[in-house]
């Protein structure tokens, strides 16, 4: 069994999410994943090129 990837957490939650520590720390794993699933989808593994190319079209660098 892998441990909590804690750093991907918080680097979700507070960077991503911009929740203050407060409600993160209050957040279940489970609330947190479905937060996940609501901002990038449920999928598991890597990004198909596809999907890739859907999120930078979305969410460009530079503008």
């Amino acid at each position: 069994m892998r441990p909590f990837p804690w750093k991907d957490a918080m680097g979700f939650g507070l960077g991503v999410l911009r929740l203050p520590p407060r409600d993160f720390w209050a957040m279940t794993p489970r609330e947190l994943a479905s937060a996940w699933g609501a901002l990038v989808g449920d999928r598991i593994g890597p990004l198909e090129r596809r999907d890739l190319q859907d999120l930078m079209e979305r969410f460009p660098d530079g503008r």
